[in-house]
């Protein structure tokens, strides 16, 4: 496959912002080139006047050996939703190309394509959560530019056969499959970055979010192959992380216990909370998880949410969603909050 064929043709001539950190990559001089202020950040006991480095250079080298692959193979953006919509403005021209997402799953896929108005081919998952390969297949065209595989899935937290994801990938041949590992810390199965020097229309989506406890520095990770990476950082804007984002982060990577106690707690709270909810009798199924969640099929499940919320417990309804009806994900918390929980489940079934 010629995956060059399907980025589009003016994203290769777009001559990219260059900023005064792409210019001179030093971190030591008379800085006087970026219309910075030179005094500092009031009060603040940091200083954070000077723009951050544009490539997270860094930052690359530990996740790089964190995650086996080389640097050149790693994007940073805001979040994996600024990835998301990155490749779609690289290989989608807007009313003209579509995607293809399996619902239920991650729903920024959906929004993401709205707001650049491409167009979206929904091919739901069979009914115990996995690809229905030939349903994807049938739907691919001349116009597909991307296939959204979420492992393991959200909203459901099971992982997706991988046998199933190498007969899309041997399959689909007029664009690229992306495969967001968000919760891939949890998961027994391997990542699909070893596959990259595979299948070179392959990007696999990664998150600081779930295991490494960074929700709120918004750093997420792209892998794929090192040109598609250089478009990305070309079309990306100049400093989409920010330098106090970059530097929490390096020190968060260096604890590596950190990650290694909290996936055996919130592992070990997971099958606590199996085993509570196996003895409620109007829980009605919980779905295998190989994530921080659970989701869980119970009677009433609109009345038990609203009950909860009014108890200042939050959990997300995902009843409306397809294939989820009366379920509500719960994610996996504290031993003290998940006590709490089991007991205004308890309380609101009695």
């Amino acid at each position: 496959m010629n995956y060059q064929d399907y980025i589009l043709p003016h994203i290769w001539s777009l001559k990219p912002y260059s900023s005064a950190r792409d210019e001179f990559k030093g971190e030591e001089g008379i800085f006087l080139d970026a219309n910075e202020n030179p005094i500092g950040s009031g009060n603040l006991v940091n200083a954070w006047n000077r723009y951050p480095d544009p490539l997270q250079r860094r930052i690359k080298t530990q996740l790089a050996e964190i995650k086996s692959c080389n640097e050149d193979q790693l994007f940073l953006g805001n979040g994996s939703d600024e990835a998301i919509d990155l490749l779609m403005r690289m290989t989608c021209a807007s009313g003209l190309h579509n995607i293809i997402i399996c619902p239920p799953t991650y729903g920024m896929y959906e929004v993401s394509a709205s707001i650049n108005n491409i167009s979206i081919n929904r091919v739901n998952l069979n009914a115990d959560y996995q690809l229905n390969v030939s349903g994807i297949l049938n739907e691919i065209n001349d116009s597909t530019r991307l296939i959204f595989i979420c492992s393991p899935n959200n909203p459901t937290g099971n992982k997706i056969n991988r046998s199933s994801i190498y007969q899309i990938l041997d399959s689909f041949k007029t664009g690229f499959v992306i495969i967001d590992e968000a919760y891939i810390d949890f998961s027994d199965e391997p990542s699909f970055i070893q596959e990259l020097a595979t299948y070179p229309q392959l990007i696999i989506l990664q998150t600081l979010s779930k295991a490494y406890g960074l929700a709120s520095l918004r750093l997420g990770m792209a892998f794929a192959n090192p040109q598609l990476i250089a478009l990305l950082n070309k079309i990306k804007p100049p400093y989409n992380i920010g330098g106090a984002t970059q530097e929490i982060v390096l020190k968060a990577l260096s604890n590596k216990e950190f990650v290694k106690d909290a996936l055996n707690l919130i592992n070990e709270e997971k099958r606590n909370l199996v085993n509570e909810f196996e003895k409620i009798p109007q829980v009605k199924k919980i779905y295998t998880s190989h994530s921080n969640f659970l989701l869980v099929n119970f009677e009433q499940a609109q009345k038990l949410f609203d009950y909860l919320i009014d108890e200042k417990v939050i959990t997300r309804n995902r009843s409306n969603v397809p294939l989820c009806e009366e379920s509500i994900r719960i994610t996996i918390g504290l031993p003290t909050e998940n006590r709490a929980l089991l007991q205004k489940i308890k309380s609101f079934y009695l």
